[in-house]
């Protein structure tokens, strides 16, 4: 239930945040703020996975809250991109829009109607993916390894693979 009302709230803070600067300095510090602070409650998550008394619960917690601040730091990052550099995209992007195309992209579902045009718009987009790729294979394999510590410090040895 914590992993939904964080995901509410992130998504909730998306649609009232004041994005609507304009520049590409904003748009820079946006990602670089944002993806350091992904990082930072990733490591903070896997702490208290390891510490947790239910590690594996913890985890999916983890998960939920590093995934749903991701999605909507490329979110935020794709509406201001576009209110700072019209064009960017194959259409106009309203937050929701652009909440779209970010779950569009992750999913790897492919584009049909909003697609990067500008080429700093398909480099976000790339790093997006490759982050998507980094975040579900080596953030589940650390994840699966913080359970197993917080099981093993409980005494709790997880069933051999």
């Amino acid at each position: 239930m914590r992993a939904v009302c964080l995901a509410a709230g992130l998504v909730t803070a998306y649609y009232l945040l004041p994005l609507d600067g304009r520049g590409t300095a904003r748009t820079v510090a946006l990602l670089t703020c944002g993806l350091l602070a992904v990082v930072l409650v990733f490591l903070w998550e896997v702490r208290a996975i390891v510490r947790s008394r239910s590690p594996r619960l913890k985890a999916v917690e983890a998960l939920a809250a590093t995934l749903a601040l991701y999605l909507v730091l490329f979110a935020g990052v794709y509406y201001v991109m576009e209110r700072s550099s019209p064009g960017s995209f194959s259409e106009p992007l309203t937050r929701t829009d652009a909440l779209y195309f970010t779950l569009t992209t992750f999913t790897t579902v492919g584009f049909g109607d909003i697609a990067a045009r500008s080429q700093t718009g398909r480099v976000v987009t790339m790093l997006q993916m490759v982050g998507g790729l980094m975040l579900v294979g080596i953030a589940a394999r650390v994840l699966a390894g913080a359970v197993r510590a917080g099981l093993r410090r409980q005494g709790r040895e997880p069933p051999p693979e």
